[in-house]
């Protein structure tokens, strides 16, 4: 799934950890560096990366792979 690799690489750049240490449907918390500093930082790269906005709530919803492709779906970007 492309979108889904797309989302790893951001991940990976964003908690600055290997991309083949982001499982697929990796959530908040599953590595050390994807702590509540870590969240921000994904959620801005993700904001540049894609061209969305990302509000207070929808960070809070956010916290998994799976949510966040969902997500980005939702916004018109394809699977």
């Amino acid at each position: 799934n492309p979108l889904i690799q797309q989302v790893q690489k951001v991940l990976a750049e964003a908690i600055q950890v290997p991309v083949e240490s982001i499982s697929s449907d990796l959530a908040f918390g599953d590595l050390p560096e994807w702590d509540s500093l870590g969240h921000m930082e994904v959620m801005m790269l993700l904001e540049e990366r894609f061209g969305i906005e990302i509000n207070a709530d929808t960070i809070a919803q956010l916290i998994s792979i799976p949510e966040i492709c969902a997500h980005l779906e939702a916004n018109g970007h394809a699977k």
